[in-house]
């Protein structure tokens, strides 16, 4: 047989690696959208003068609308498959960004938001999704891990943006920091184009010649490609020995009645997966990520700081301390593991919370006074939220649900996963202002921090080990008789 493009010894792919790198571009355009709109509201509000209920719509109806992308994204994903959901994403985020970058008034800049916001929906679940499919299980947590380090970027860029662009006139600084993703939207439309489609998408559907040569290119070597090409023949239904091109799918392995199988009447295997990819997404939010990248400007105009270019170089640093430990996740899923870093981060972001609550409160309770030292220990633990947050369960989160679900389940699942990630994003950015305002921006956090005990409390109990296995073993992982957290339990 001859060599594929990624036969070798191990280790990591380049050809599936390249493949991961293209899928997570998306993911930057999201994170500048998410980031940038932190200090372009700054400005929104000074040329609209639109108050606290409005600048809460603005920050959360992406998010509000990612959820209806998500929630279309996985059938639209076992329909046209993984690449070409990646390229309607980017167009639909085109389309957002050239209407925000107009935004003539409050409702057109709105219209654009929630334009992108659906686009923001299809690319939270398919890039994750895409990595893991292409991917080898001995390095598919870095892989999957990558569009959460795009969202890193593109959040810094949106922060940086909003430093370099601040200084242009009133009614086209916070345009231009809007309306720069069209550009890179549409070269990506066309660049994704020249990926190859998902292996396990095309056995689904069938096309059993061509997935086996794109195996071949993203395994490390032929022995991998056999066995991964093994298990999801397999799972699909297809005799092992079949070397044909194209061979018929019953449409059951197709993804079709995913939804029954998933919320009507599930497995108890499949209950426990759904049950964790909620559960980690709802806790990503739910415990005040989005408070901090959205609004760490009133984090800062809390401590006692009230310049503006000085809230905007804070959010830089908050976006420079996210991207280099989500750089470091990336590194460390596939050798630590994804349990030990998930509860190592929730631990640390119990403290940081607990301690910036309390310092916020402490500047709260002395209205007029400069307590230096009260501001500065808000600023560290506001970065050691952030840095706690991005080594675990920030990327995990991603790595997690994208790789747990059985083939035929997967996008949809995923995409259950990724519509209650954008409900609580939502959620949290559409109220924190309201809840700050009633019961302090040092109460917010007190919240959140009793929410990460919880979190904590959760994954703990419901979230095994995914390290080293295949995704055709996950069931075997999430079958409750098989599973070491129910064994450790019942002892």
């Amino acid at each position: 047989m001859e060599k594929g493009v990624g036969e070798g010894h191990g280790g990591l792919n380049k050809y599936a690696l390249g493949c991961s790198l293209v899928a997570s571009m998306i993911s930057i355009i999201f994170g500048y959208d998410t980031g940038v709109m932190s200090g372009a509201m700054i400005y929104v509000k000074d040329e609209f003068h639109i108050g606290n209920g409005k600048t809460e719509i603005l920050a959360g109806i992406l998010n509000l609308c990612a959820l209806v992308g998500s929630l279309c994204a996985g059938r639209t994903s076992d329909a046209i498959g993984r690449r070409y959901t990646i390229v309607l994403a980017a167009v639909i985020f085109l389309l957002g960004s050239v209407l925000m970058g107009y935004g003539p008034n409050y409702g057109v800049l709105i219209a654009g938001r929630c334009t992108a916001g659906i686009g923001v929906g299809f690319a939270l679940m398919i890039g994750p999704v895409y990595s893991a499919e292409v991917s080898s299980p001995s390095t598919r947590g870095f892989l999957t891990g990558l569009p959460e380090l795009g969202i890193s970027i593109g959040i810094l860029l949106g922060y940086l943006s909003n430093f370099i662009f601040s200084g242009l006139p009133l009614k086209i600084g916070w345009r231009v920091m809007l309306g720069i993703p069209a550009i890179p939207s549409l070269f990506l439309a066309i660049g994704v184009l020249k990926m190859p489609e998902s292996p396990r998408w095309l056995i689904l559907q069938g096309r059993l010649g061509e997935a086996t040569k794109i195996m071949y290119k993203v395994s490390n070597g032929a022995e991998e490609a056999e066995a991964r090409l093994s298990d999801m023949k397999l799972i699909a239904g297809i005799d092992e020995k079949c070397k044909d091109d194209v061979v018929k799918i019953e449409k059951d392995s197709q993804g079709k009645g995913a939804w029954h199988e998933l919320l009507i009447k599930p497995t108890p295997t499949v209950r426990w997966m759904l049950m964790a990819a909620v559960g980690i997404h709802f806790f990503e939010h739910a415990t005040g990520i989005e408070a901090v990248i959205l609004y760490s400007h009133k984090i800062v105009e809390g401590a006692g700081i009230e310049d503006k270019r000085k809230k905007i170089l804070f959010t830089v640093g908050v976006g420079l301390t996210k991207f280099i430990f989500v750089v470091t996740a990336t590194f460390l899923v596939d050798r630590v593991g994804r349990r030990k870093l998930l509860l190592t981060s929730v631990g640390g972001m119990v403290i940081s919370l607990f301690g910036l609550g309390t310092f916020l409160t402490i500047v709260h309770q002395h209205p007029g006074e400069r307590i230096i030292w009260a501001l500065v220990l808000s600023i560290i633990t506001t970065y050691a939220f952030v840095m706690s947050f991005n080594i675990g369960l920030g990327p995990i989160t991603w790595v997690y649900s994208a790789e747990i679900f059985p083939m035929k389940l997967r996008a949809q699942g995923a995409s259950i996963g990724v519509a209650v990630n954008r409900l609580m994003n939502a959620t949290v950015s559409m109220t924190f202002l309201t809840i700050s305002d009633t019961i302090t921006i040092g109460g917010a956090f007190y919240m959140f921090a009793g929410i990460s005990v919880i979190a904590w409390l959760f994954f703990f109990v419901f979230c095994p080990e995914t390290k080293g296995k295949s995704l055709e073993e996950m069931e075997i992982l999430f079958t409750p008789k098989s599973s070491s957290i129910n064994k450790n339990n019942s002892k």
